[in-house]
This record gives C-alpha cells, sequence and structure tokens, in this order.
C-alpha cells in the first residue's frame, strides 16, 4: 500500500490497477523486405509481376474480411473523412442494435501506409523491390468480444498487411465480473464502486499473464482468412504480436464525491509547482544524477502541463514519448475515481530484469522489449511509477498550515534518554538534509547512509579517514531526522524510509522553498 492510498484509506470504497487502454501490433515479418522477397520467391514470382499479383490479392484480401461482417447482417460504411470518430460510431450502432456479442459493423477508409514498390537498381538496372509509402483501404472491424468485450481490430488491404487491436483492459475486466456475478458501478472505461474489489483485482491481474499470441490468432483468422486459408499455403506466416501503446491506471474510487472535489485543487496545484524534472524522472526509474539529471546520458524531452476540460482536470508529466498523469472522473452518488496513469509508448526507455531472447542467458537488467514477452514486466514497471507518484502526492495539504507543520520540528526533543537539537528548515543545511531524504527513488527502495553522503558532498572524499568522518556525520543526521519521528529504520536492514508524518512536513516545507511571491499571492487571492 503506498501512503497516499494509506492516507485517505478511511475514504475509500477500493482500489483498482491494471491495464486500461491497449494497442497491440502485429507482424508478419520483421525484416519487411525479405519477408517480401521469400513470399515472392515461394509463389514463383519476380519483382516485376509483384504489382499486378498484390493488385488481386488485395482485392480479396478485402472481400473477404468483409464477407464476415456481411453474412452477420452488419453494416459497412465507408468514410469519407478522417476527422470522423470510428469508435463513437461504432458505439451509437451497437447501443441502438443491442449487440452484446459478435460484430458490430465495419468501417473503411483510404490512409497512408506503409508498402512496397518496384524500383529499378542504378547499378544493375533491373526492377527489385523496395519500402516505399502509398495510400490504400483499411478495414476497421468493431465487435463485442466474448472475452475482450468491445473491441476492433485495424487491417491493411494492402502488402505487408498488418494488423493493429485495440481493447481496454477495464472492459474485459467488466466482462469477467459479470461471469463471476460481481456487481459494479461503471462509467465508461472506470468504475465508481464494486461489490467485491479484492476479487475484482484477482481478475484484472490475470490480465498480465495472458498469452495474448493464442487470444488474438483466432480473432485475426476470422478478420484475414485469406492469409490462413491461402496465403499460408505455399510459404507460411505468422504475426509477431508487440505492445504499441498501454496504459497502466490505479483508480482510488473515493466514497464522497465532495471530498474528492475538495482534494484535486491541491493536488493539481503540488503536482505542478512542488514536482520538480528529478521527480518526474525518479516516477520514472530513472536514476538521477546530483545535478538533477537523468544518469547513464539519457537525453529526453521533459514536461509538465496542467489542462482543464469539461469533465474534470488533469496533470501530465512527459517524458520523451511515456508519460504520466493524474486526473479525476466520473463522479455519481456512489463516489467517484481518481487516478494515476502510465503511458508506456517506447518501452526501451526502462530497465527490466530479464533474460535475452535466448533460454540460455543469463538474467541482468536490460531494455524493457516492445514484444507481448515483456508484457508481465511491463505492468511492474508502471505500477512502481504510479506507486511513486502517489506517494509523492500523499504531502498534499490536509488543512494544516505550514507555520503547524515546521513547528512540529523546531524545538528539541528527546530520543533514547538524549536531547536532539531541533531542525530548521530555512537552514542551508538542514534544507539539503530534508531535500536529499525526499528523492522519488527512495519511496520505494528506501536510502541507506551511503546514499545521503552521495546527495550532501559534492565531491569524492579524500582518504579513508575523511570518508569516516562522513560516514559519522551522516549517522548523526540520520539520528536527528529518526528523533523527530521524519524517518523510520527498516527491520533487519541498513535502510531507511519517510514517515507519514515525515513526508507531509518535507513536501511542505519543499514547496515553500519553490513558490515564488505571485504564486504566494494568487493563493492568498
Amino acid at each position: 500500500m503506498n501512503d497516499f492510498i494509506a492516507k485517505y484509506q478511511d475514504q475509500l470504497n477500493g482500489t483498482l490497477s491494471g491495464f486500461d487502454r491497449l494497442v497491440f501490433s502485429g507482424t508478419l515479418w520483421k525484416d519487411r523486405l525479405t519477408g517480401m522477397k521469400g513470399y515472392l520467391w515461394a509463389h514463383s514470382l519476380a519483382a516485376k509481376d509483384f504489382g499486378e499479383h498484390a493488385e488481386q490479392i488485395s482485392k480479396r484480401v478485402k472481400e473477404a474480411s468483409l464477407a464476415t461482417v456481411l453474412d452477420a447482417n452488419r453494416p459497412v460504411q465507408y468514410l469519407n473523412s478522417g476527422k470522423d470518430d470510428k469508435q463513437q460510431i461504432a458505439l451509437r450502432i451497437a447501443a441502438q442494435d443491442s449487440i452484446v456479442e459478435g460484430p458490430i459493423c465495419a468501417l473503411t477508409a483510404v490512409e497512408l501506409c506503409r508498402s512496397y514498390a518496384i524500383k529499378r537498381n542504378p547499378k544493375t538496372q533491373r526492377p527489385e523491390l523496395a519500402i516505399a509509402p502509398r495510400k490504400c483501404l483499411f478495414l476497421y472491424h468493431y465487435l463485442m468480444h466474448p472475452v475482450f468485450g468491445f473491441m476492433s481490430v485495424r487491417l491493411q488491404t494492402w502488402f505487408p498487411f498488418p494488423v493493429h487491436i485495440y481493447l481496454n483492459g477495464r472492459e474485459w475486466l467488466a466482462r469477467n465480473m459479470d461471469q463471476a456475478g460481481i456487481d459494479y458501478r461503471r462509467h465508461d472505461n472506470c468504475f465508481t464502486w464494486i461489490d467485491n474489489v479484492e476479487r475484482a483485482q484477482t481478475l484484472m491481474n490475470e490480465q498480465r499473464t495472458s498469452n495474448w499470441a493464442q487470444l488474438f490468432d483466432p480473432i485475426v483468422e476470422k478478420i484475414h482468412p485469406l492469409l490462413f486459408s491461402e496465403m499460408c499455403v505455399n510459404y507460411p506466416m505468422k504475426y509477431f504480436w508487440t505492445c504499441q501503446d498501454s496504459e497502466w491506471a490505479t483508480d482510488l474510487m473515493f466514497r464522497n464525491s465532495d471530498q474528492l472535489r475538495r482534494l484535486v485543487p491541491s493536488l493539481l496545484h503540488l503536482g505542478v509547482v512542488s514536482l520538480s524534472s528529478p521527480d518526474v524522472l525518479r516516477f520514472m526509474g530513472k536514476k538521477v544524477t546530483q545535478r538533477g539529471n537523468a544518469a547513464s546520458g539519457l537525453r529526453l524531452p521533459l514536461s509538465t502541463d496542467l489542462k482543464i476540460r469539461p469533465n474534470g482536470a488533469r496533470i501530465k508529466h512527459r517524458l520523451g514519448p511515456n508519460s504520466l498523469k493524474l486526473y479525476d472522473k466520473a463522479y455519481d452518488e456512489r463516489g467517484a475515481v481518481l487516478r494515476a496513469e502510465l503511458t508506456i509508448t517506447q518501452a526501451k526507455y526502462f530497465q527490466v530484469y530479464r533474460q535475452t531472447n535466448d533460454p540460455d542467458s543469463v538474467l541482468a537488467w536490460r531494455p524493457m522489449r516492445q514484444s507481448t514477452a515483456d508484457m508481465h514486466h511491463r505492468a511492474i514497471v508502471s505500477q512502481n511509477a504510479v506507486n511513486r507518484y502517489y506517494c509523492a502526492l500523499a504531502a498534499v495539504d490536509d488543512s494544516s498550515t505550514l507555520e503547524e507543520l515546521i513547528a512540529l520540528v523546531e524545538h528539541r526533543v528527546r530520543w533514547k534518554g538524549q536531547s536532539v537539537r531541533a531542525i530548521h528548515p530555512f537552514d542551508p543545511d538542514d534544507y539539503a538534509l530534508l531535500k536529499a531524504i525526499n528523492h522519488g527513488e527512495f519511496n520505494i527502495s528506501g536510502f541507506r547512509n551511503r546514499d545521503l553522503q552521495s546527495l550532501l558532498y559534492s565531491t569524492s572524499p579524500n582518504s579513508k579517514a575523511d570518508q569516516r568522518k562522513r560516514s559519522a556525520a551522516t549517522s548523526r543526521k540520520l539520528r536527528l531526522l529518526r528523533a523527530h519521528s521524519l524517518i523510520r529504520k527498516r527491520s533487519r536492514s541498513h535502510r531507511y524510509n519517510l514517515t507519514h508524518k515525515g513526508r507531509l512536513i518535507v513536501n511542505a516545507i519543499l514547496l515553500a522553498h519553490r513558490l515564488t511571491t505571485s504564486q504566494i499571492n494568487a493563493i492568498a487571492a
């Protein structure tokens, strides 16, 4: 349980963590040129024959794919504009026709794609295959799947026929809860109330270890039947699945909607004003140098923005192509939902402890793979990031004034029979200490004496004697923090963690240091 959940536990109907929006990409060949050349060779076709063959196959792929929709008497609609909201069109049709299982409709549109072209080799003057952009027809199949619920499949009707599958983990969970007889109150892709939250979380956890290829292959066989019935006969092909985009969300279901409405402005203010770039790096699992930069030379654009929407507000922290955000949604008489969500588009920027594709390789920290083989790792990385974020937000103002919080540490205390000095938050040395123990990477693993040394001293020790001197000085600082109940020692460990009191006081002090005069005046107004 993270600090934020612990703080508001008595106000929650429950918490739910798991995948939200998921986009999977299926490709026939990792190397598109090599794969296509092999296909042509297997069908005794030369490069000059590609154009005519592709035209015929593309036409038949379209007919075979749409036949399943037409046979079910479901509509096929061509869209002239890319601005049309395909999902809303499908949802409207599903509601009008009361579709609970099976095809809903197929929407078609001409869009840009990556395919092939025949170009003349400048050296040999012979025609050869090359990757090239073009336009082709895309088929969007919408269906009510017995496992996933409402979902869609996007098929490119031109070689190499990539497939995209769009589904939602909460939609999937709703189907599971229906089958398990669990009552719930649902709003779009979230739940304000669940009768049995523990059982629902167990069902959602099962998604993490799914056999994705086993789930997707039967769907693709219906959407792209020509591939399996004809195109694979002389040249066996199978889709390789990767997760193109994932959203992992931890929903806090507040029992009282008014309580969340009062809390959200303070959370957004804390996120914009108090959380710095190094904090965001730590939330994303990055090591940070003493200067506040990402270690290992990682260079990605980092930004934070606040957006006010008709149905609420959200704050988003971006690190390159990946992002972490917080927003409120789904207010009703049963409760309201606060959601922290990590979106992963490029998995390689996260490190996970895994083997290579070779089963005999040793375990080591390696970049996370985009393939579905690392979906379990993706879930762990996402949950850790969300937990670190929530822990930082636990310092949100809970009606205590800054003066009241500082007063808790600005006096001498007795600890283990000895008098211990006061902490002075606006003294440079004490402020540096409080800032050091608030580093984001310490939220999960805690910190040690030597971790604080690396933050409090800008240079390496000159000698072993100097090293011992620094260690002793840091031990005295740890004793000071423990005496004021700002940190606690982990049992059977040399690591320490911030207490709830410590996190509240430290974050309030750090926030006060960062506020400008204009910001203070705006708050006072």
